[in-house]
């Protein structure tokens, strides 16, 4: 029988299996989720890396259990697309494989590293697990993202065709 996942799960499934997930990781590991350290962590391994104070520190001791998490989102992510029948979005976009593109999106990343470790953490660490952990800063943060967001989108359908004819 081959199973065949091609709709991500609804929201109201989604939503609470990630809220249940925070608390259920951080007791079980005392962790709480997130990804955006291990931009750190990668760059920490790098030849060259210790000269720099900020990644003067055990890697394997302070950021493993987070580059496991990450490189289980990875294959997970993976085996859904690869290993059971995805639904065939190619998890590279043809004009992206290009050296312009491929410049472009090492450009994006580093600078949604360096952005998320300047704030502290991305919009989902904030939103589920800072507030998860009653952060005021993960608070605001979370409502600034919301406003953002929405004013983007408005902005977006206003310029680009979707509520003015």
């Amino acid at each position: 029988m081959e199973i065949a996942i091609t709709d991500p799960l609804p929201w109201y499934l989604a939503g609470p299996l990630l809220g249940l997930f925070v608390p259920l990781m951080l007791l079980l590991t005392g962790k709480e989720p997130g990804v955006s350290s291990s931009f750190r962590h990668a760059c920490a391994v790098l030849p060259g890396a210790k000269l720099v104070t900020y990644f003067r520190y055990d890697v394997l001791k302070d950021g493993l259990w987070q580059i496991l998490f990450v490189t289980g989102i990875l294959l997970g992510g993976t085996l859904v697309q690869f290993g059971l029948g995805g639904a065939g979005v190619p998890l590279f976009l043809p004009e992206n494989l290009t050296a312009a593109g491929l410049a472009l999106l090492f450009a994006g990343g580093v600078l949604v590293g360096f952005g998320t470790r300047y704030a502290d953490g991305c919009t989902s660490g904030h939103t589920i697990a800072g507030i998860s952990n009653l952060s005021w800063p993960s608070v605001v943060a979370s409502v600034c993202f919301i406003v953002g967001g929405t004013v983007a989108s408005l902005v977006d359908r206003l310029v680009f065709g979707g509520l003015v004819p």
